[in-house]
């Protein structure tokens, strides 16, 4: 007999923008419950993206250390670093656990969201039933529900590569023993951090991108910028790809290791290659976690690559349901996600002026509410990288798709006095502006402390803010933020010859 139980939100998913759709819907009383399967709760960035791969990075970054420092004064041993990367993963467990219970549970219990472990089909409109787990057989059922069950790694259609073993980014965190060398298939920004990582960690690293350039989505001299930098710190990159086939070198693997070994053959500039190395990591980006939830039974539509039809409100085709997240598509970031699974809950339910209105006049809620929506053009991209990418808004290829001419400027961070103080000089900041208006529509970086910087492009995006808006603010002298004022007063003046505090 199935147990049935009913709230006024049910959510299918466990990670950020099942969270931040609890929190909105605790401020206005809704009574919530969510089912999570897959991944322990809190979803991808905790448990297998952001939050292991940073405390990953930064431990590379410390392993790095000796041979990136530039100061003649300071002197290492020849001796390589050693980097235990057991130990290294047990400490990313436990941070990841103690994320997990402060971040997610612990913030579960307070909103009091019943959470329920199984995995969970939609079999009519707004009620889930668990099917497997430990909460089988459960239903629950909400007014509206959404629907947030994030993405999985994905791989491409290559010649024998389902007959291979290979990591993922969620695998290579239970791999406990690293081999001596591995090929990435992939030139985005998972496939950047982790070849960097283990590189730094004392594994050799090959990254093979189909594109012609790494971070192919991005303004184009990011990624020739971190390609020659990660070329110099001896990651090897091959661009170009065409991928024929994978393979392993013997047909009886061993038994007792988990890879024995890959040949990936490939046609490089019209000549075909043959890489080879002992594991191979896949990281050519994520698929939709639409497929056997039952969408099609309530009427909720997917695209050809399975990721959710929502309108800008976040409504899918079934107008009791909404989406959020990964599932519904890009870009596939944690903070969008967030905000996604806000605006769901706002659209689904208005204000509790907007939900009594619409009960007496027989609406629903969004009929009464113009609802909120994102401005994906202003969401900045991080690559978590040393040095940092980051971006933000129009590049200076698809302005010229749109206008016919670009002003844009580009600034070397080694024209930046912070970058030539410290001595960490890679990296780069282009700024786009409209060439009639002189407001910013995209802001580019490589360098030191990107990740930071690009908030304050950001800010000029969203709001339309000027080049010269940004040259009469005030920055901190010296500070790397001086470098995105720098790229706008090259609108101005020859900035190869301007005092260090020339306004």
């Amino acid at each position: 007999m199935e147990e049935n139980n009913s709230y006024d939100l049910v959510i299918l998913g466990g990670g950020a923008a099942a969270f931040a759709a609890i929190t909105e819907a605790s401020g206005r009383g809704l009574s919530t419950a969510m089912v999570n399967t897959g991944l322990p709760i809190g979803g991808t960035c905790v448990n297998v993206g952001c939050v292991p791969s940073k405390h990953l990075l930064a431990v590379g970054e410390s392993a790095a250390a000796p041979q990136e420092n530039p100061f003649e004064a300071v002197r290492y041993s020849d001796d390589e670093p050693t980097v235990d990367w057991a130990k290294a993963l047990d400490g990313t467990d436990a941070l990841v656990e103690r994320f997990r219970q402060e971040n997610y549970v612990d913030v579960a219990e307070h909103f009091e969201t019943n959470i329920y472990e199984g995995y969970g089909q939609l079999i009519d409109d707004t009620t889930i039933e668990i099917v497997d787990g430990p909460d089988e057989r459960i239903q629950i059922t909400g007014n509206k529900m959404l629907v947030a069950t994030g993405s999985s790694p994905w791989a491409p259609p290559i010649d024998g590569l389902d007959d291979v073993d290979y990591y993922t980014s969620e695998t290579i965190l239970e791999e406990r023993d690293l081999p001596e060398n591995i090929v990435i298939i992939g030139g985005g920004y998972i496939a950047l951090e982790w070849g960097q990582i283990l590189h730094r960690v004392g594994v050799d690293i090959t990254i093979l991108q189909r594109s012609e350039r790494v971070l192919s989505g991005m303004e184009g001299q990011l990624g020739r910028e971190i390609q020659r930098t990660f070329e110099a710190e001896g990651i090897a990159v091959v661009t170009g790809n065409d991928f024929q086939r994978v393979g392993t070198p013997a047909p009886d693997r061993s038994a007792d290791t988990r890879q024995s070994g890959v040949i990936i053959e490939t046609i490089v500039d019209g000549t075909e290659r043959t890489v080879t190395g002992d594991a191979l990591f896949v990281a050519t980006g994520v698929t939709p976690n639409s497929e056997g939830i039952g969408l099609e039974t309530v009427g909720v539509e997917t695209n050809d690559d399975g990721a959710i039809l929502v309108d800008e409100h976040f409504q899918t085709t079934n107008p009791d349901v909404y989406a959020a997240g990964d599932v519904i598509g890009e870009p596939e970031l944690e903070t969008v996600a967030a905000k996604e699974g806000n605006h769901a809950i706002k659209n689904a339910f208005g204000s509790a002026e907007q939900r009594s209105a619409g009960r007496s006049s027989g609406q629903s809620p969004r009929e009464d509410n113009e609802g909120v929506t994102i401005d994906y053009d202003t969401v900045p991209a991080v690559v978590f990288t040393s040095p940092e990418v980051a971006s933000v808004g129009t590049t200076e290829l698809e302005y010229m798709d749109e206008h016919g001419t670009c002003s844009c400027r580009t600034v070397q961070m080694d024209e930046v006095p912070r970058a030539k103080a410290v001595e960490d000089t890679d990296g780069l900041v282009q700024v786009v502006k409209h060439h009639e208006t002189d407001e910013i529509v995209g802001v580019h970086m490589v360098g030191p402390r990107a990740a930071d910087m690009i908030m304050e492009a950001t800010l000029a995006v969203k709001f339309g803010l000027t080049v010269d808006d940004i040259i009469d603010t005030v920055h901190p002298f010296p500070t790397f933020s001086e470098a995105f004022k720098q790229a706008c007063q090259a609108f101005r003046r020859d900035t190869s010859i301007m005092s260090c505090c020339v306004e």
